[in-house]
């Protein structure tokens, strides 16, 4: 009952002075939210990774990738066939469950018929229409064409030219890729690029064309990602490096570009690492206005119990005693701390829950989504480091106000 009792007269002390009790609630949340969205965003995006290139465990099984990467940037040369998929099953059968050709990219390079011609292109392929390229002829993709999966193709203006002399000639003609024919409804302007060694490129993408559509010909019949999948307790790191050899010994694209397994397990641990570290440095310049908010708390309860001397009097003189005088200023600081690390844990999240889409796409895609991750123990950091300011900056205050003495208020 006691403590009721001091909860409800520390509140409705606050109460009392709303303007300058509401500052100082703003100065803990303010800090607060800045190591929450923080923790979020950096838990978030080890979350993502982990559940992207991670071993998938929950379903009894793990997963590795060997890359094929050529030595020629612009090689059309694929690293993986049916073929050597089928070879690679019968060679390691009896330790690999299935080995797949994985295309994830949303830029790859191809063949093409285009016109009466087998060019080398490359692809841009799409999940929803885009603004980003500047139209001069036909028109853009519609939702439907997403919708439908309509095998339609824009085509840039530099390709266009070389095989039909103009923007206007290329409209409504076909493009056959991996045996699935598309119509070109729009023509866009080529975007000037970069490449490694600062040349410029003004070739840039050559074709965009839906996703959707592209998956469903015979598209991954080959790539340059193998993805090979094992049981649970298999030493998969060593049998993948076994079949990264077997291809570098006997693929015939060996001589064209190098095998290499990714050490997926391996990388994460390390990026979660540096991402702890990060965060951690980040979290603390974040704390830096946690104590200066504290400092805001000190400040507040010393101008309070210099207010409130006469209260203070009122209450020894009818029998409260020092510890109940600082029990009442101190459970008014934690009040108000742990107010503004509730304030602080929703604005965090939401903040957090807010930059992880921008995040993810100032990154730019390529699959990777990151969604903010709030956890429990954020929860926990929250309300425990707000009481701890709350104590810290509150019991000298508090042990002023318990150290009166009766007589000199009276005087």
């Amino acid at each position: 009952m006691q403590t009721i009792e001091l909860i409800k007269s520390a509140i409705q002390s606050l109460k009392a002075n709303k303007k300058r009790s509401f500052l100082t609630i703003i100065g803990i949340m303010i800090g607060i939210a800045a190591v929450i969205a923080i923790l979020g965003i950096g838990d978030g995006i080890t979350k993502t990774m982990y559940d992207k290139f991670g071993n998938n465990a929950k379903q009894g099984q793990q997963t590795t990738e060997i890359v094929y990467n050529p030595d020629n940037v612009n090689s059309t040369v694929n690293g993986f066939t049916q073929e050597q998929v089928a070879d690679i099953n019968t060679q390691f059968g009896g330790e690999i469950k299935k080995a797949e050709i994985e295309q994830e990219s949303d830029n790859l390079s191809t063949h093409a018929d285009i016109g009466d011609a087998t060019k080398s292109v490359t692809l841009s392929l799409l999940k929803k229409p885009t603004h980003t390229v500047k139209l001069i002829a036909g028109h853009n993709f519609s939702k439907r064409t997403f919708e439908l999966g309509e095998a339609n193709v824009l085509m840039s203006e530099k390709v266009a030219k070389r095989q039909y002399s103009s923007a206007q000639n290329a409209l409504g003609t076909t493009v056959t890729i991996n045996n699935v024919t598309y119509k070109v409804t729009g023509v866009y302007k080529t975007q000037a690029q970069f490449t490694d060694d600062g040349n410029q490129n003004s070739y840039g993408v050559d074709l965009l064309l839906p996703k959707k559509v592209y998956y469903q010909g015979d598209s991954v019949k080959e790539g340059n990602t193998l993805k090979l999948t094992f049981s649970q307790g298999v030493n998969a790191s060593a049998i993948s490096r076994r079949v990264a050899k077997y291809l570098k010994n006997n693929s015939s694209a060996a001589t064209q570009g190098i095998y290499q397994y990714l050490d997926m397990e391996k990388a994460l641990k390390q990026f979660s690492s540096q991402m702890s570290i990060i965060t951690t440095f980040i979290s603390f310049i974040a704390a830096i206005s946690l104590f200066i908010a504290g400092i805001g708390v000190m400040n507040m309860m010393y101008i309070s119990v210099s207010e409130r001397t006469q209260e203070i009097g009122i209450r020894l003189a009818v029998g409260a005693t020092p510890f109940n005088i600082m029990m009442q200023f101190l459970v008014e600081a934690v009040i108000l701390t742990m107010t503004g690390g509730l304030l602080g844990f929703l604005g965090g999240a939401g903040l957090a829950h807010l930059l992880a889409p921008l995040l993810s796409s100032a990154i730019g895609g390529g699959g990777i989504h990151i969604h903010a991750h709030i956890s429990l123990n954020a929860f926990l950091l929250a309300f425990g480091t707000s009481a701890a300011v709350g104590l810290i900056f509150g019991i000298l205050p508090a042990r002023q106000a318990a150290n009166k003495n009766l007589i000199d208020i009276l005087r």
